[in-house]
């Protein structure tokens, strides 16, 4: 039978069997190690509030109002598939592009680097 993926679309490489995360959107069981893992961080106070605070905070008074670093949120978010493609998190490729292992992030940072 013919192979669409290298890895069959999990990392397990060795382990007999991963155990499972719940899909951050539907709650669906996926596999550790098959999910669509994201890191966020995320401020607390947006961007429009932030002078506010600072201007009325003791805290950003006390340590210089510069150098005062809002509280963030960390959230490391598990989709499955399915969830991933519908929120367009990951995309479906061609068989040719398939093969790419390579981060599309990364690619769009080095290309605006060497501008």
């Amino acid at each position: 039978m013919t192979k669409k993926r290298r890895n069959n679309g999990r990392s397990k490489h060795g382990r007999g069997r991963v155990k499972p995360v719940r899909c951050s959107n539907c709650s669906r069981c996926v596999p550790k190690d098959k999910a669509i893992k994201r890191f966020i961080t995320r401020s607390l106070v947006d961007s429009a509030a932030l002078r506010d605070v600072t201007d009325h905070s003791l805290v950003a008074r006390a340590v210089q109002p510069e150098v005062y670093v809002p509280p963030k949120m960390y959230i490391k978010l598990h989709y499955c598939i399915s969830c991933a493609i519908h929120a367009h998190i990951v995309r479906v490729r061609k068989k040719e592009t398939r093969r790419n292992r390579e981060n599309p992030r990364a690619r769009k940072r080095n290309n605006n680097y060497k501008r």
